[in-house]
């Protein structure tokens, strides 16, 4: 439907606006940096123009992996401007050992193909091994410094994309290994902003507010790509300084009268039980239009906190709002109507009880609730979630495999399950036995894996669940392993296990339980039975 693209989108707003701020980029130790359409356009351009010193194709896949800060910004409009199709990942961290951070991102550079990836100087040798380790000729280009330069329309292969064109990958955030890229097209992303941006009543009056990392979807779109396309001022700050500081996002709310921000349902706890009365001096959070939650189950109790804790530094009430969202749709899937606090589900019965509505499904979205057999389910019935958009992935790039097994009869099946009630609806869980921690998919067979890496731990006999915490608004992650080691000996075998287990993937494990051998539940056919043993745990807790 839409002939736009993102190239043409943003010369139109650099032209007609020049000196417009599209982004005020936050910086620790720094004074915040407002970064016009021009100052923008011109620093893409100087990485367009990096990118085709160095022989990059258009329609060729730009790995970005870069640190919070205005090169990264470059970088993704960069790979646009040059027609290329950026891809965001996130930088190692101090929780990942390098050696399983490369292999990763070699298994990812095998079947991406990137033509370059773009880094900081510092893990640049990181990326060059990772290059070596695919056996690619993908080139690592640093960019530790702004580029800048007048854009040359007739260079600019971004011009020459087609709507229908992938533009973009996003990259699942899963715990370790290979994920997929969900590919999306120039219209697939513009049919989501038509959609999704009349819903919230987005104008250029608004101020969009983030701390959430790019290379998940809620910040590439939500709080990125769409107040840049549709020139709506754009707050953006570090999730590490966020992390250390939350209460940096109320005072940037604050001082530049932010009307939207998104958050993962634990991030409304986190705040409310971390932020302390002498970091609020001087907040004022009566700007907001909503915060919408989005990227996990929503909690009644989470919102509520939040309430408590911000009412008397002007937040109300019916600023609470609501979202569910999936790369594999662009972003949004619903959203609750603004203004008015979602519904939620007092008492169970279906669902869980205190779990809160995500909404109507957007306009252009239609979504069903299927059985195991696929058939639609009523009103009110537990299912999995089906979806069929104009905002839909292309394919997962490269995967014609997991592209074909991830639809029926046209329909996208999410893997989570959710029902129904009275249009609105409730997302209650996985599928597949995923565990969502902080707005984060956690894959329990790839931490299974790993404990069964640990000597004296039975490869094979591990069991890893989920279990809500009220108290953080998101679940705790647990392990339990079977060994033949003594009592005695079982504590430090717990403690080695989660030691690997935070070496090797960026989970922050609560329990780690070592049972004798046979403690474990199996199904019929010798897997072991996640939910079954979830039960037995939590029955052992009680007891």
């Amino acid at each position: 439907m839409s002939a736009l693209t993102f190239a043409r989108a943003l010369l139109q707003a650099y032209r007609t606006a020049p000196q417009r701020t599209a982004v005020y980029l936050l910086r620790t130790g720094e004074t915040d940096l407002a970064i016009s359409y021009e100052r923008l356009v011109h620093g893409a351009t100087g990485v367009a123009a990096l990118l085709r010193a160095h022989s990059v194709q258009p329609d060729q896949v730009v790995v970005i992996i870069l640190q919070h800060g205005e090169p990264l910004v470059q970088a993704f409009w960069g790979a646009v401007l040059h027609g290329a199709i950026p891809s965001i990942l996130p930088p190692l961290t101090e929780k990942l050992l390098p050696e399983r951070y490369r292999k990763d991102l070699a298994a990812l550079i095998r079947v991406t193909q990137p033509a370059a990836i773009v880094t900081y100087g510092a893990f640049a040798d990181e990326v060059r091994v990772a290059i070596a380790a695919a056996a690619s000729d993908a080139r690592c280009l640093v960019l530790d410094e702004p580029l800048f330069a007048a854009p040359d329309e007739d260079a600019l292969g971004g011009l020459r994309r087609d709507p229908g064109d992938i533009v973009l990958l996003q990259h699942s955030s899963g715990t370790t290994g290979l994920q997929k890229g969900v590919a999306l097209s120039h219209r697939a992303v513009f049919n989501q902003l038509g959609a999704y941006a009349p819903t919230l009543g987005l104008d250029t009056s608004d101020v969009i507010v983030s701390w959430l990392p790019l290379y998940h979807d809620m910040g590439l779109i939500a709080a990125f790509v769409m107040p840049i396309l549709r020139r709506v001022p754009l707050v953006l700050m570090s999730p590490f300084d966020w992390v250390r500081a939350p209460a940096r996002l109320m005072h940037a709310i604050t001082r530049y009268h932010g009307t939207l921000c998104w958050l993962p349902n634990f991030a409304y706890t986190f705040c409310a039980t971390r932020i302390r009365d002498r970091d609020l001096e001087g907040v004022d959070l009566s700007s907001l239009k909503a915060v919408i939650n989005c990227s996990e189950p929503i909690y009644q109790s989470s919102h509520e906190a939040f309430v408590r804790r911000f009412e008397p530094y002007g937040f109300r009430r019916e600023m609470l709002s609501a979202s569910y969202a999936m790369a594999e749709n662009t972003f949004a899937v619903t959203q609750t109507r603004i203004g008015q606090p979602p519904a939620f589900n007092p008492k169970g019965g279906v669902g869980i009880a205190g779990q809160v509505s995500s909404g109507h499904p957007l306009p252009n979205v239609s979504l069903r609730v299927l059985d195991e057999q696929r058939r639609d389910l009523p009103e009110g019935q537990i299912g999995e979630i089906a979806i069929k958009s104009d905002c839909m992935l292309s394919e997962y790039y490269h995967r014609p495999d997991a592209t074909a097994q991830a639809f029926h009869e046209g329909y996208y099946l999410t893997g989570d399950l959710g029902y129904v009630l009275n249009g609105e609806v409730f997302v209650s869980g996985r599928k597949k036995d995923l565990i969502i921690v902080g707005g984060k998919n956690i894959y329990p067979q790839d931490l299974e894996q790993l404990a069964s890496e640990v000597p004296g731990v039975h490869p094979g006999r591990v069991a890893a669940f989920g279990v809500f915490n009220e108290a953080l608004g998101t679940e705790d992650v647990v392990v339990v392993a079977e060994s033949d080691l003594e009592a005695s000996a079982r504590e430090a075998l717990a403690e080695a296990v989660r030691a690997h287990l935070t070496r090797n993937s960026d989970v922050a494990v609560r329990t780690v339980k070592i049972v004798p051998p046979r403690w474990l539940i199996k199904t019929s056919s010798g897997k072991v039975a996640r939910s079954a043993n979830r039960e037995k745990f939590l029955r052992e807790l009680e007891s």
